[in-house]
């Protein structure tokens, strides 16, 4: 409780529970001279139903992950294909190769619900949350061959979210020689200027660089540590516009290195502001001020979640792009709330811990709410059965008692609203579904409360 108090400040004060979310923030915004957004106006639709923050920790969750593992789990070799997205208005989950930039994260969130069991086992246990084994080993025994990969710039994604999670966690030391491999495979792509053709730099690989960046801090490798520090650099300069919203892509020239121009492949236009390369900037420059204490780093983070949570609708649920034409429905994207609420928690402990205040924490757990209150698919649950086994002894001996998974009528997914690209010439145009990613960053945003002392007494009490 104590703990939980004391990250909630304002001016140097308490910030006490009956003040409410709206109220903090419409301050937050109004002193940075920024407007209040139509979701502070409605925030009581985020908090329309009681517990919602309680969907963080359920069974459900538990339930979701471990019933789509136990299928690999049963088959006699280890798995090649993992788990993407769903078709909108469908449930099962289709799968990509293990090359693919996905393949991390389904590991990932096996991952982080064993974090909850060695690191939070007292608090999840009287949130009662359900807890099970896996044999984690056995899902991610191919993917380990995918830090040798030199012909893409998602390693970041394919590796950190297991390898890094089975050192720290496990002490595998596997693991760690993977993410130490990964890094030295992605510096290979590192180039000031690319002499064949134009080179293209996108806003996601900002989340590429933590991994660089942890591994330049193990191996104490200083040419590691200044090309992530450089590309972090380039990304600030040329990602970021004046006013604080990102370009998904940006093209240099092939011979110099000079800037070209700004495109996207899954925003709404190439001056649009695509959310999820929106909420990739918010963390992934959070994520590179832990790493260098470069304070620009910290300022172009808050500007960029600034400009999110002002450009929220009234749901506080983001649409896939902030510029999409208003006159016509826009398909969410979940993935990019989460993502983004990530991102605003640690601002908000680097914030806080330096002894100033800060109202990101308020911003992260408005949206947070609004996604558990609107956006989590139909719940599955664990079932018992006792195992029947015949021996010559006896005809039939009731064994012990076995777990599986009821997914019910719901989706394979935690969550549904997500998008994965609602580009009109995109090759393959999905939105209002399920997708791994959004489940992985729900998850870790669970976890990253755990840590702040927070998730316990959200789900005890309702608001501030």
């Amino acid at each position: 409780m104590e703990r939980y108090q004391a990250n909630l400040v304002e001016d140097g004060r308490p910030l006490k529970r009956s003040r409410s979310v709206r109220d903090s923030q419409q301050q937050s915004l109004s002193s940075r001279g920024l407007k209040t957004p139509p979701a502070l106006e409605a925030v009581a639709l985020a908090n329309s139903k009681q517990g919602d923050f309680g969907y963080l920790y359920s069974d459900n969750v538990t339930a979701k992950i471990w019933g789509v593992a136990q299928r690999a789990f049963s088959r006699p070799t280890p798995p090649t294909l993992f788990p993407e997205y769903t078709k909108p208005g469908d449930v099962g989950y289709i799968y990509r190769e293990l090359e693919f930039w996905t393949s991390g994260f389904f590991p990932g969130c096996l991952y982080l619900l064993l974090e909850r069991q060695r690191k939070h086992a007292h608090e999840i246990r009287r949130i009662k949350q359900s807890s099970t084994g896996h044999e984690l080993h056995e899902l991610q025994l191919h993917l380990y061959q995918n830090a040798k990969l030199k012909t893409t710039h998602d390693l970041g994604f394919m590796i950190a979210p297991w390898a890094r999670a089975a050192w720290e966690i496990e002490n595998d030391v596997r693991g760690f020689d993977t993410m130490v491999t990964a890094a030295e495979s992605l510096m290979t792509r590192y180039s000031p200027v690319d002499l064949n053709k134009d080179f293209l730099v996108i806003v996601d690989n900002l989340m590429n660089l933590d991994m660089l960046f942890w591994a330049a801090a193990k191996l104490q490798d200083g040419s590691m540590y200044a090309a992530a520090l450089s590309h972090a650099k380039m990304s600030q300069r040329y990602h970021v516009r004046a006013d604080s919203s990102t370009a998904h892509v940006v093209v240099f020239d092939p011979g110099n290195g000079a800037f070209k121009s700004v495109l996207t492949n899954q925003g709404y236009s190439d001056n649009s502001c695509w959310s999820r390369g929106q909420a990739w900037a918010i963390t992934g420059f959070a994520q590179t001020y832990c790493w260098t204490k470069d304070f620009s780093f910290l300022e172009t983070s808050k500007a960029c979640a600034d400009y999110f949570v002002e450009h929220l609708p009234a749901t506080a649920i983001p649409p896939w792009d902030f510029q999409a034409p208003k006159d016509k429905p826009q398909p969410t994207d979940t993935s990019a709330a989460m993502i983004a609420s990530y991102g605003m928690l640690l601002i908000h402990e680097i914030e806080t811990g330096a002894g100033r205040p800060s109202a990101y924490l308020q911003h992260a757990l408005m949206i947070i709410e609004a996604v558990c209150a609107f956006h989590v698919n139909d719940p599955a649950q664990f079932v018992f059965q006792r195992e029947s086994i015949e021996t010559p002894q006896r005809r039939s001996w009731d064994g012990q008692k076995t777990i599986a998974v009821d997914m019910g009528k719901g989706a394979e997914t935690i969550l549904n609203g997500a998008t994965i690209n609602n580009y009109e010439f995109a090759p393959r145009r999905w939105a209002n579904h399920g997708l791994v990613y959004a489940d992985y960053f729900f998850l870790l945003v669970g976890n990253k409360l755990l840590d702040m002392g927070l998730g316990e007494r959200l789900v005890e009490i309702k608001g501030f």
